[in-house]
């Protein structure tokens, strides 16, 4: 009998000693954070996303459980050049290690190069998808070649009238030396 696992509440021990595969396919609404950072909302955007684990002895003589992650999606949002939308392809694949608990997590963060996450019998597994997506979007999300031209200056008529009508801040002083 093979054993079913569920990414919502996954038992990352028993997935990787069965050495499980899980992929999916979710609408882009299942993640609440991501949608956020959506400008506008296309119902075909998805996110695909596949997951395997293993168990790989260490050195040391111990078991270490390890979960490979690739995930790809396309997030609708605006260019921050043109303001018009722009679709942001994400693709992420990483590897997770994981240990014990959240402390010894801690503990080894710093001197470890992986990254480590606490062992779990209903790890979330969306919710790192959704962590992973959120970290890999741009901080100034713009197309490669805007499809209308940007404009570089400004276009208010009224721009170079407001500057000549103000008084030179010490004309009162220049006044007074006289």
């Amino acid at each position: 009998m093979t054993q079913e696992f569920f990414p919502d509440r996954l038992d990352v021990k028993a997935f990787a000693l069965a050495e499980g595969r899980l992929a999916g396919r979710d609408s882009l609404q299942k993640y609440e954070r991501l949608v956020q950072e959506a400008h506008g909302s296309n119902p075909d955007s998805e996110v695909n996303w596949v997951a395997s684990a293993e168990v790989h002895t260490a050195l040391g003589g111990g078991d270490q459980i390890w979960l490979h992650l690739q995930v790809q999606a396309i997030l609708p949002m605006e260019c921050q050049r043109c303001l018009t939308p722009v679709d942001i392809a994400l693709d992420v694949e990483r590897d997770f290690r994981f240990v014990a608990d959240e402390a010894t997590a801690e503990a080894l963060d710093d001197e470890s190069e992986e990254d480590l996450l606490a062992l779990s019998r209903e790890f979330d597994l969306r919710a790192l998808i959704e962590d992973e997506l959120l970290m890999e979007l741009p901080v100034v999300p713009r197309h490669e070649t805007c499809p209308a031209v940007v404009p570089l200056a400004s276009t208010a008529d009224d721009f170079d009238a407001a500057t000549a009508e103000k008084p030179h801040p010490f004309a009162a002083l220049a006044a007074l030396r006289k």
